[in-house]
């Protein structure tokens, strides 16, 4: 068996690494679970006879596909015994995802979250074909299922994510601007102005993970969620003065967010969904100190679908 130099090797292994990653993210919500998937994904590579792979593309994508799904049944006892509401990991986006709608979409916090909901059979399916648009045939392939079983775990998750999905009608520079307002207001104390901004029956999720204090349900209605951020400039949160924290408008999963920092960490992300005029109807809030990892970082992801 001849191989082929080692670094040509690396070179098309790392052509297609951010493809790796995008795949890998989306399937498993977690951006530690997915950066391993690749890595495992890489020394299979390596270790496999390139001489018979036709498509480099498709059999690496086949590759990292089969292995989250293996992990994110791993992890799946763990996300049901977690404490308070379980949130995928925030990212930093930039490229790809900014460019082009659909890619955001699929990768915004509030689309994993409906996600979350479907088995992990279902989960790496819907991925694969509706949001990489893989064939039936070589999604079998890649989840070592018949195609008919394929056809069933589309079909179910299709429906599932349809009645679950969220609207969005907002443009993104429409979404910019609210956010920047949200920023402003927050910030500042705002009561009324957040208010303004945000949707009657928004919901607050908030993800703290045992590790740190946050609502362990979800936090519904505009009045106490506004409350909720307006305090935030007066009150010691995760033990960090007011006065010591900063706040800054970032692109987290293909949309606009907001990270907050305390004097050697990150405390928080914030994400957004909107309605059709623009307003806040669910805000997702990390704070679990494991999730944060990727955002202080600093690395922006390509996230799109090529």
């Amino acid at each position: 068996m001849t191989r082929p130099p080692a670094d040509l090797t690396q070179h098309v292994f790392h052509q297609h690494r951010n493809l790796l990653f995008s795949v890998a993210y989306r399937v498993l919500g977690t951006a530690a679970d997915a950066e391993d998937a690749v890595q495992d994904a890489w020394l299979k590579w390596s270790a496999a006879d390139r001489s018979q792979v036709a498509d480099p593309k498709a059999y690496l994508t086949r590759i990292v596909s089969n292995l989250a799904l293996e992990r994110l049944r791993s992890t799946r006892h763990k996300r049901e015994t977690y404490v308070g509401p379980w949130l995928p990991e925030p990212i930093l986006t930039g490229g790809d995802a900014a460019e082009a709608a659909v890619d955001a979409e699929s990768v915004s916090m509030a689309m994993l979250v409906v996600l979350e909901t479907l088995s992990p059979l279902e989960r790496a399916v819907f991925v694969l074909k509706e949001v990489f648009d893989f064939s039936h045939a070589e999604i079998a392939e890649a989840v070592e299922r018949s195609e008919a079983a394929v056809r069933q775990a589309a079909h179910r998750a299709r429906e599932h994510v349809r009645a679950r999905r969220p609207r969005f009608a907002a443009d993104r520079s429409t979404q910019r601007g609210v956010t920047e307002q949200f920023f402003a207001a927050a910030t500042g104390g705002d009561l009324n102005a957040l208010m303004e901004l945000l949707s009657p029956d928004v919901t607050l999720w908030t993800d703290g993970g045992g590790k740190v204090r946050q609502a362990l349900r979800p936090v519904v209605g505009a009045e106490t969620v506004a409350a909720w951020f307006a305090a935030l400039g007066t009150v010691t949160y995760q033990g960090v003065e007011p006065a010591e924290m900063t706040a800054e408008l970032v692109e987290l999963n293909g949309g606009p967010g907001l990270v907050f920092r305390g004097p050697e960490r990150v405390i928080a992300t914030v994400t957004f969904g909107f309605d059709t005029h623009g307003r806040i109807t669910a805000l997702h809030n990390v704070a679990n100190p494991d999730k944060l990892r990727a955002v202080t970082e600093g690395t922006a992801h390509r996230v799109g679908t090529r």
